[in-house]
């Protein structure tokens, strides 16, 4: 390791600390059976997320940060000790289940490992930090040992919404923190947030406590999750639960809402099981969603592009030179053809073998691609045969582009070398229809060849 990079993983571990001790002394605040036992503790998602991103190495920042915060509340120096390697191995714990059964940082993609997630991170390491810490207070004489059922609860679950409502908060803007949203998603967003921050209000809020309390209006705000998870997917999902769970905990511990009991720590809990199953709910449901999109957007690409190469096929290609004709007629700007031919392709396949030869279509492919405007059309006709078209283009300039991808393949330093004969055509000059464009780029290619011509259409 580098000198640059001991700098930067002691600054990752400091503010890892750092970032610990604040959440965990506001958690602190909430802790009402027992001064180390919080009902509400992020810390715990604080600590997965961090192990996930960064790595086991940034460890020492949990059991610092974790230490910090014990040792200024009740107990001693041992037990202090003994609390942070506690909240260390639960994160360590958490970290290696979901890396070794849920894809790690990818864990959110699926529901399946959503699933997993709550299981392994949310109820089995949890269990880590909940024994050791009840057990050393206990032990040390900083708790009766009557409450150690009660203590344990707490303490458990405290750190199981921790973990299933902040790590996944966290990693998925860590994964895309990018806000590229468009004025329609920004206004229903608004809706969206406006609806379910009031929802909240009137069933967490003091306004109409009385006429709710006894009724179980917290499932008015389901409705608002269910529309972040269809509409927007699992980032804003998460960022809608973490807003939903802060307000709630506000309105359950000034003693409104569905969930206010005479005890504090009871109402907390109670607020903490619903939000728990309404997390797990909410974010495999964002992740379905999710799921089908990309599988519709796969189904899309394979539609309209080559699977080798990535282009576009046979099928855009006569999409793209229609539209282009209808283009001519509206503005009669020209536009150039060029078809291309993989020269000796079977050649490179029976000296080479056929992985050779389908990288040589590939690297005539990303020539195709490198030398493209965002409004051309790189399309791979079939076999050895590939088309360009360049909107508004005159031949001059078309041939320029011709000698440079030529140029390019011919010094790309890969072996074996390719070459490419180039055919182009010129319309409405050289044809006024599909088919006489790309018949008269033929000819101009099988000149170039020097054999004679093969047939070239288009259905028409």
């Amino acid at each position: 390791m580098t000198r640059s990079d001991m700098l930067k993983n002691a600054a990752t571990v400091a503010g890892l600390a750092g970032v610990y001790f604040l959440a965990g002394k506001l958690g602190l605040q909430l802790a009402y059976v027992h001064a180390s036992a919080a009902a509400v503790w992020p810390c715990t998602g604080i600590a997965i997320a961090a192990l996930l991103v960064f790595g086991y190495r940034v460890w020492p920042g949990i059991l610092i940060g974790a230490f910090l915060v014990n040792v200024t509340m009740a107990g001693s120096l041992a037990t202090s000790i003994a609390i942070a390697a506690g909240n260390t191995l639960e994160g360590l714990a958490g970290c290696y289940l979901v890396n070794r059964f849920a894809h790690g940082k990818e864990a959110f993609a699926r529901a399946q490992d959503i699933f997993k997630f709550a299981l392994l991170a949310g109820l089995v390491a949890t269990t880590v930090s909940a024994t050791i810490g009840v057990a050393t207070l206990a032990a040390g004489g900083f708790a009766d040992w009557a409450a150690f059922g009660s203590m344990w609860c707490t303490w458990w679950l405290g750190h199981a919404l921790g973990a299933v409502l902040v790590t996944p908060l966290l990693l998925l803007w860590w994964e895309n923190p990018r806000l590229t949203w468009t004025r329609d998603q920004i206004t229903e967003l608004a809706f969206l947030f406006m609806g379910l921050f009031s929802t909240a209000w009137i069933v967490f809020g003091e306004p109409f406590h009385s006429e709710l309390k006894n009724y179980p209006f917290e499932y008015l705000c389901i409705p608002f999750l269910v529309w972040a998870a269809y509409r927007f997917g699992r980032r804003k999902s998460a960022t809608a639960l973490c807003a939903l769970a802060a307000l709630a905990t506000w309105g359950t511990l000034h003693g409104f809402g569905p969930f206010a009991r005479e005890s504090r720590n009871t109402s907390l809990l109670l607020l903490q099981a619903f939000m728990g199953i309404t997390a797990i709910t909410t974010l495999a449901l964002a992740a379905e969603v999710s799921g089908h999109r990309r599988a519709e957007e796969r189904v899309r690409n394979l539609a309209v592009s080559d699977p080798l190469t990535g282009l576009a096929n046979y099928r855009q290609l006569v999409e793209a030179l229609e539209t282009e004709i209808k283009r001519f007629g509206r503005n009669e700007r020209p536009f150039v053809l060029l078809l291309l031919d993989l020269d000796g392709l079977k050649k490179i396949n029976d000296a080479h073998g056929h992985i050779a030869g389908s990288r040589a279509l590939c690297r005539l492919a990303d020539m195709l691609r490198l030398y493209s405007r965002e409004m051309d059309t790189a399309a791979r006709y079939g076999g050895d045969e590939f088309v360009l078209i360049l909107p508004e283009t005159d031949a001059e300039a078309a041939r320029l582009v011709a000698q440079r991808i030529s140029k390019r393949l011919l010094e790309d330093g890969e072996e074996p070398k390719i070459s490419v004969s180039i055919g182009m055509a010129v319309y409405p000059g050289d044809g006024e229809t599909s088919n006489e464009i790309l018949g008269a780029a033929d000819r101009d290619l099988y000149r170039e060849k020097g054999v004679p011509k093969k047939r070239f259409l288009l259905p028409s």
